[in-house]
C-alpha cells in the first residue's frame, strides 16, 4: 500500500470514528443497496411469473378443478421440506422483536413457488405475504455473511421488508413506513429509518430498471372538505374497521378449524383447495379468486354489486386458512374498494372516493399499519385525496380493535386505555384470552 492510500485509509478510520453517524450512514446505504437490488429483481421476476400465472388461469379455466392437487403439492412441500418456514410473516416479525435463528434462504423459493401455484390454479391470495418473505429471508443472509450483532439483524430484516413490500406495490415511501411499523403496533423504531427507506427506494427503482410495472387507480372525482363530509368519512372508516375485524377472525377461525380437525397438514390445503374450486363453479365465475385486480379497477369508475366484499373475504379466510401461500394485503384492497363501493349507495361520498378510502383503511385496520396506508393511498391515488384516506385509515385502525393478519406482531401501546393490560403481548395471544 503507498503512502498516500495508507494516510487517506487512515483518515477515514479517524472521520468514522469521530462522526459515528457517518460511519452509519454509508454502511447502511450500501448494506441496504445491495438488499434493494437483491429484493427488487427477487420482485420483479415475481411479478412477472404472477401476470403470468393469472393469465394463463382465466384463459384455461378448467386449471382450477385441479386446485385441491396444488393445495396438496404446496402442503407436503411444506410439511416435508420447510416445516420452519411455515409461520410465514409471523416468523419474520418474530424475529425483529427476538432474534434468534438466522431465516433459511430456501423461504424465498418455497414461498415465490406456492404462491405462484396457489394463482394458478385458483385461490384466493395476494403477493404482500410472498414479497415480505422474500425480502426478508434475502436480507437475512447478510446477518450470517457479515456476522451482524443482533441490534443490525433487527434493522436489516426491517430492510428486507420494505424492500418487499415498497417493490411488489410501487410505493416506496408506504414500504418505508411499513417496515417500521407493522412489527410494533402503536410504536416506530426509529433508528430504522435510513435502512427502512433507503432499501424500500432501492428496491423500487430496480423493478422499474426491469420494466416491471404496477397497476395504476384513479380517484376521478374529490369533493371539497366540509363537516358533512368528514362525518361521512369518519363513518365509512367504521365500516372498514369492521371489515378488517371481521377478515381477520375469518381466517383465524378457519385456519384453527383445519388445525383441530384435519391432523395431517397436506390433507388441509387439499380440502380448502376442493371447497374453493367447488364455489368458484358453482358461481360459474373467477371473479372472487386471484388477485382480483379488474374488479378493484371496476369499484373505482362504477358502482357493481354490493356483496361482492363479503363473497371476496370467504373466499379468501378459506383459501388462506387452509394454508394456501401468498398474502392479505391485495384482497383487503379488493374487500376495501368494493365495500367503499357498496356503501356509495348509502353515503352521498363519490364512489371513487370511497373506493380508495377503503383500499388502504381495511387494510390499515388489519395490518395496524394506519401511517403506511396513508402515505400508500396519496402515492397511489394523489395528494388531494389526503385528508379523507387518512380519517378513513385512522379511524378503520382504531375500530379494528386488537386484532389483525399478524399473529406474531407485538402491542407497543395499546390503541385505548381500556386496552392497556395487553401492552407488550402478542396480537395471537391477546385473541385467546379474548376467547377464553
Amino acid at each position: 500500500m503507498s503512502v498516500s492510500r495508507f494516510r487517506l485509509s487512515k483518515k477515514l478510520v479517524f472521520l468514522f470514528w469521530k462522526y459515528p453517524i457517518a460511519f452509519f450512514t454509508v454502511k447502511w446505504l450500501i448494506l441496504t443497496a445491495l438488499v434493494g437490488i437483491l429484493v427488487g429483481s427477487a420482485s420483479a421476476l415475481f411479478l412477472v411469473c404472477l401476470d403470468w400465472a393469472t393469465h394463463y388461469r382465466e384463459t384455461h379455466l378448467w386449471i382450477v378443478a385441479l386446485l385441491p392437487l396444488a393445495g396438496l403439492m404446496i402442503g407436503g412441500m411444506y410439511h416435508y421440506f420447510g416445516k420452519e418456514l411455515e409461520a410465514g410473516n409471523n416468523l419474520l416479525l418474530e424475529n425483529i422483536n427476538r432474534p434468534f435463528k438466522i431465516i433459511s434462504l430456501k423461504m424465498a423459493p418455497f414461498v415465490l413457488i406456492g404462491t405462484i401455484a396457489t394463482h394458478l390454479f385458483g385461490g384466493s391470495a395476494g403477493r404482500e405475504g410472498t414479497a415480505l418473505q422474500i425480502g426478508g429471508s434475502i436480507s437475512d443472509q447478510f446477518t450470517r455473511i457479515l456476522g451482524l450483532r443482533p441490534r443490525d439483524r433487527r434493522l436489516i430484516l426491517i430492510a428486507g421488508i420494505a424492500a418487499g413490500f415498497g417493490s411488489v406495490f410501487g410505493t416506496p415511501l408506504a414500504g418505508g413506513v411499513f417496515g417500521l411499523e407493522v412489527f410494533l403496533i402503536g410504536s416506530i423504531r426509529y433508528d430504522a429509518l435510513l435502512p427502512a427507506f433507503a432499501a424500500a427506494t432501492f428496491a423500487d427503482m430496480t423493478t422499474r430498471a426491469w420494466q416491471v410495472g404496477h397497476t395504476h387507480y384513479h380517484i376521478p372525482e374529490i369533493p371539497d372538505l366540509s363537516i358533512p363530509n368528514i362525518g361521512y368519512a369518519i363513518i365509512a372508516g367504521i365500516a372498514f374497521g369492521a371489515a378488517s375485524k371481521s377478515f381477520s377472525s375469518l381466517t383465524h377461525a378457519i385456519g384453527g378449524f383445519f388445525k383441530r380437525y384435519i391432523s395431517f397438514p397436506p390433507f388441509r390445503p387439499l380440502i380448502g383447495g376442493a371447497l374453493v374450486s367447488a364455489a368458484v363453479f358453482a358461481l360459474g365465475s373467477t371473479r372472487y379468486i386471484g388477485l382480483g385486480i379488474p374488479v378493484i379497477l371496476e369499484s373505482f369508475q362504477m358502482q357493481i354489486p354490493p356483496y361482492d366484499f363479503l363473497l371476496k373475504i370467504i373466499f379468501t379466510a378459506v383459501t388462506l386458512g387452509a394454508a394456501f401461500k401468498g398474502g392479505e394485503v391485495t384482497p383487503l384492497f379488493f374487500i376495501g374498494a368494493t365495500l367503499g363501493n357498496a356503501l356509495s349507495y348509502f353515503i352521498p361520498l363519490p364512489v371513487g372516493l370511497l373506493a380508495g378510502m377503503g383500499f388502504v383503511a381495511v387494510f390499515a385496520g388489519a395490518a395496524n399499519t394506519p401511517l403506511a396506508c396513508v402515505l400508500m393511498g396519496m402515492e397511489l391515488f394523489g395528494s388531494e385525496c389526503g385528508v379523507y384516506i387518512a380519517l378513513a385509515c385512522i379511524v378503520a385502525y382504531f375500530f379494528s380493535g386488537h386484532s389483525g393478519i399478524y399473529g406474531s406482531q407485538q402491542i407497543g401501546q395499546a390503541k385505548h386505555l381500556v386496552y392497556a393490560r395487553s401492552t407488550g403481548q402478542k396480537l395471537s395471544a391477546t385473541r385467546i384470552r379474548s376467547r377464553n
